[in-house]
């Protein structure tokens, strides 16, 4: 084996090599905390020179462990972010109108005196009221994966219900 050659079955590391997507990623939190003032300028700067230095996963870690939720809060008033999300409710809204059309068509099809499309669209209309409200969720706990809180990392259940009761 010639010195310049790497033996790669050797070599084992546990660390992930980071790609330019995920430095972008943090990179775009950093400016966004730059632009709300939580960094000034030189330490911004700073950060932004280690972001795109880096090489592995664990060194971009460090760079937003000291922001609001690892400054994803701030990503996700973004304006790209925005109108990605205008754009989703949008999106929903016209689901949640067809949906309603098509069984109100079904409805006056069947002649019945009950308005039964009503069970269907409460449930429809409270599934976009739920997506409207709990939007930023996606970026705060998992990255893009569209999950609420109770379903994202760390959640333990609630601590005390309405009744006072304990849970379990």
């Amino acid at each position: 084996m010639e010195p310049n050659e790497t033996n790669w079955s050797q070599t084992s590391t546990k660390r992930m090599r980071t790609s330019d997507k995920e430095r972008e990623h943090v990179a775009e939190i950093l400016r966004a905390a730059m632009a709300e003032g939580r960094l000034d300028l030189a330490e911004g700067e700073e950060r932004l020179a280690k972001v795109y230095a880096s090489k592995f996963r664990d060194e971009l870690a460090p760079l937003t462990a000291d922001l609001p939720f690892g400054g994803l809060r701030a990503l996700a008033d973004t304006p790209g972010n925005r109108v990605a999300t205008r754009r989703a409710l949008r999106r929903h809204a016209w689901v949640v109108v067809s949906i309603g059309m098509i069984l109100t068509g079904l409805w006056i099809i069947s002649g019945a005196h009950f308005f039964w499309p009503a069970i269907p669209l409460i449930f429809l209309v409270i599934g976009f009221m739920k997506h409207a409200r709990y939007r930023h969720y996606r970026y705060e706990y998992s990255l893009g994966h569209g999950v609420a809180p109770w379903n994202g990392p760390g959640w333990d259940g609630p601590r005390q219900f309405h009744s006072g009761h304990r849970g379990c």
